[in-house]
């Protein structure tokens, strides 16, 4: 497979007979600061040796031009060496010393060497994203995990500024107006885990020790780091904090010492993904630093990364998968360990299993009910495969399992295992049954057996109980009906909730039990009263879609927000200390949202739910969850003809909620902001006009500069914001994030003008950074503009060839999920799609991919609008 793709194939080939010893790469960024600029100067030195000597092979590059390749000695010519993706070489001895000069790109999508020009105080700043293969962009290279080597980086860079890589600086050398940093090496890493950060970034600094068991010291000089002018804004204590905290706990659990030296973490503009995990230099998107009040639901998010990405330095990078079809090895471990670090290294953040069961299951739920879905160890056959498999299966499905996985075998022996995995697989690359082996040794049990039914299988059960009583209201028989492709051993807890004296529904009793098969009958239960709530999966053991029979639907319809487990109320039959408040009543939500996805319960069903009970929903994050599934239950789940009634009745519900809102809380903060995304009345509108100039108040309400920026959203949607008021909105906040909101917000405006701005914007263009990008497809994309947008759908379809030969990966794949017509639901939308995807059987697979589940997105609307018209 020839081009800018890598097969396993070529892969697997070419790393039986390499071994790399070694690289040093020379970058000379000096012309990062002249925006006419396009190139910087990247020379990379590898020494490798080769098993088969007289072989041939080749180097990954994507670079304008190549200036030199010199292998042992013999200089090749560039024009016949170089094809544009990769450097070919011949004639290979059993040790190799190869040099590639080249002019790399700077740049503008977050691929690569990144170069971002800050509209505040004109400075520029540059850093590195790879994964999965874009170190080739920077330097040359073997681009494959398994090819791991020391990696010795010298950077050269403006003197003004400083320059961090994965290892520490060894020399700093003054050239007049440049400095040239020369790095230590770094251990073994794959070439998709180095890391360059360069500019005048403000830093915070803190040290971490701990005393190891054989008597030595370990120490970790800390920094986090940002643009300047987002300083102010900086939290710099709370985030050393919480990384000081995870360092800890990884290191207890792991008995690990952290391999890489220094541990920094630089929060950088237009960052493609949440983070990454870099070795000693973690990069995360900048929107971590808040610039105005958030809910501390963000908190808990940012924290969660934080410890995600310390669990790779241990998972990913210290041990590292072969190939991506093993991409779980690294991120569905990553993925749990945030989670359980949040509760084991006892940060604030108790109800991290909470968030986890309300809102990543979510994810894994809807990836994994795609047309596309797939194991979570996958057959990953190319590098554009790869890229698509950083989603909801790899990542929260695998997360999911790994947590039943800890019940299943016990936390002490799945943590021991990984304690054996890291010692014995060290600076190495692995496979599935690398980690089974170890997992066997430690638990006792053949995981064979299990691994092929949850990891090497695709898509998700659903768990259903089925009740009989007899004449006095006796349970007789409880059984747990499983349907579903696969048949999956499940352990879970099944809760019996009845209302007590206040009326609160408290849990009563507790079964855990095996489920095997299509029915597994609970043999505790039978005598027991009949509850007025079943809730299988209680305490969210296993992965799976929870059901109602019809007697606890029906309490969930009259009573879901009386649901209370906080161990802490007498009398509530609550079992141990450690139970999540609020993990009960947040699995019901999730339960009765998948009914809703799943065309089974009517949307305005499910937005009556969120209007009675969201108001006592205490979790904040759980809140703003069902103020986005009550939004998109509304705009693409409901019947067309109830859409106006639905959308009026959220916003009314989100201005009562707003009023009674304790003053200054997160409640009050998330209410206003659903206020602004649901607001279409003369009274909504008017009320967000007030707020923006002052004219109304709500007590406690800091309407600061990003809730500002929402409110203006909602006036410049309805055709209320003028654009003389949006320009001087910019003006007022002329910041990298103050542009991604206002060309939102210009998006967004209700005209056919408007939305040709935005769609040309995007396709007739590839100037604009993947965050301008996502703000023209988000304003465009306005699903009650539906008529605006309708006469773009066949464009789109005949475009999505060119878009994905054009662009790079990262900015085809957002053009193509952005743009795809979803708002129209319709039968004919539905046929567009089917006959694109029936007359381009040759479309790349990934494109495919995209397309078939945005696809399966709109028929699972038209289903769920059936659904709701009957």
């Amino acid at each position: 497979m020839p081009g800018k793709n890598l097969s396993r194939d070529e892969a697997q080939q070419r790393a039986s007979i390499l071994a790399v010893d070694g690289y040093q790469v020379r970058l000379d960024v000096t012309s990062a600061p002249d925006q006419a600029a396009g190139t910087f100067r990247s020379t990379t030195t590898v020494t490798f040796r080769c098993s088969q000597p007289g072989a041939d092979t080749f180097l990954d590059l994507l670079a304008p031009a190549v200036r030199s390749v010199t292998l042992n000695g013999r200089a090749l010519d560039p024009a016949t060496a170089y094809d544009g993706a990769r450097v070919h070489v011949d004639g290979l001895a059993a040790e190799n010393v190869l040099t590639v000069e080249a002019d790399c790109a700077y740049s503008r999508t977050g691929e690569g060497l990144h170069r971002f020009v800050d509209p505040v105080d004109g400075e520029t700043y540059l850093y590195t994203h790879y994964e999965p293969a874009d170190a080739r962009r920077v330097f040359a290279n073997f681009e494959q995990p398994d090819l791991k080597a020391p990696f010795t980086f010298t950077v050269t860079a403006p003197a003004a500024w400083d320059v961090w890589s994965n290892a520490p600086h060894e020399n700093v050398i003054a050239e007049g107006d440049a400095r040239t940093w020369e790095f230590a090496p770094t251990k073994p890493i794959s070439t998709y885990l180095t890391a360059v950060v360069v500019g005048p970034y403000h830093v915070a600094r803190d040290h971490y020790r701990r005393e190891l068991a054989d008597g030595t010291a370990l120490e970790i000089p800390l920094s986090a780091m940002c643009r300047r002018s987002l300083a102010p804004h900086f939290d710099a204590d709370e985030i050393l904090g919480v990384t000081k905290l995870g360092l800890d706990f990884f290191h207890e659990q792991f008995d690990y010492p952290y391999p890489f030296g220094k541990y920094d973490q630089a929060f950088v503009p237009e960052y493609n993904i949440g983070a990454m995990e870099n070795p000693g230099c973690v990069t995360f998107r900048e929107e971590f630093v808040f610039r105005s009040k958030v809910t501390d639901a963000a908190y808990e998010g940012r924290a969660n990364v934080i410890l995600h990405e310390m669990a790779h330095m241990w998972f990913g990078d210290l041990v590292t998968m072969r190939w991506w079809d093993d991409l779980w090895l690294k991120e569905s471990f990553a993925d749990f360990m945030g989670s359980y670090g949040l509760i084991g290294a006892r940060t604030r953040y108790s109800s991290a299993w909470v968030t986890f069961a309300n809102q990543r299951k979510a994810w894994a739920y809807r990836q994994d009910q795609f047309p596309t879905t797939h194991p979570i160890t996958a057959d990953i056959r190319d590098l554009e495969d790869a890229k698509l498999n950083f989603d909801g299966i790899t990542y929260a499905k695998g997360a999911s399992v790994l947590k039943q996985l800890v019940a299943y075998v016990g936390s002490e022996a799945f943590f021991e295992g990984a304690r054996r995995y890291f010692k014995r697989h060290a600076f190495g690359n692995t496979e599935l049954g690398d980690l089974l082996e170890v997992l066997e040794e430690t638990s006792g049990r053949d995981l064979k057996a299990w691994a092929a039914a949850w990891l090497q299988t695709s898509g998700v059960n659903a768990l259903t109980p089925q009740v009989t009583t007899d004449s006095e209201g006796r349970i007789t028989e409880l059984a747990v009906l499983q349907d579903g492709e696969v048949a999956r051993p499940h352990r879970i807890a099944v809760g019996l909730y009845d209302r007590d004296a206040d009326g609160a529904l408290v849990r009563t009793g507790r079964i855990e039990l095996d489920v095997t098969g299509t029915r597994t009958v609970a043999a505790e239960a039978v005598g027991l009263p009949r509850p007025a709530l079943v809730l299988l999966n209680d305490d969210d053991l296993t992965y799976c879609k929870v059901r109602f029979d019809e007697e606890s639907l029906e309490t969930l319809r009259t009573g879901l927000g009386d649901i209370h487990d906080d161990p802490s109320l007498p009398g509530t039959g609550q079992e141990g200390p450690d139970r999540p408040i609020g993990l009960a009543r947040a699995l019901a939500w999730s339960a009765v949202w998948n009914l809703t996805r799943d065309g089974l319960m009517p949307a305005r069903d499910y937005v009556a739910l969120v209007l009675r009970f969201a108001g006592q929903e205490g979790n904040i994050g759980v809140l703003q969850s069902l103020h986005a599934q009550a939004k998109t239950a509304v705009d693409l789940y409901a019947d067309p003809a109830w859409r106006g009634e639905g959308g009026r009745l959220l916003a009314d519900g989100a201005l009562r909620e707003l009023r009674e809102a304790v003053p200054g809380s997160d409640h009050q903060l998330a209410w206003a902001r659903f206020l602004a995304q649901t607001a279409g009345g003369a009274e909504h509108l008017g009320l967000v006009r007030g707020l923006l100039s002052g004219s109304a108040r709500i007590d406690g309400l800091e309407v600061d500069q990003e809730l500002r920026w929402s409110l203006w959203l909602a006036l410049a949607a309805s055709g209320q914001a003028a654009d003389e008021e949006l320009a001087a909105e910019l003006d007022a906040d002329n910041t990298a994030s103050g542009k991604r909101h206002y060309t939102q917000c210009l998006a967004a405006r209700p005209t056919a003008e408007a939305k040709a701005a935005a769609w040309s914007a995007v396709i007739d263009s590839d100037e604009l950074p993947s965050a301008l990008v996502e703000a023209n497809t988000a304003g465009f994309s306005i699903p009650a503009q539906r008529d605006l947008t309708a006469l773009y759908a066949a464009p789109y379809f005949k475009l999505l060839e060119r878009i994905w030969a054009e662009r790079t990966i990262e900015i085809a794949m957002r053009i193509v999920g952005g743009f795809f017509p979803i708002a129209q639901t319709d039968e004919q939308t539905l046929a567009e799609a089917d006959a694109w995807l029936a007359g381009h059987p040759g479309a790349a697979p990934a494109l495919r991919r995209l397309v078939l589940e945005r696809r399966d997105d709109l028929a699972r609307a038209l289903r769920a609008q059936a659904c709701d018209r009957a």
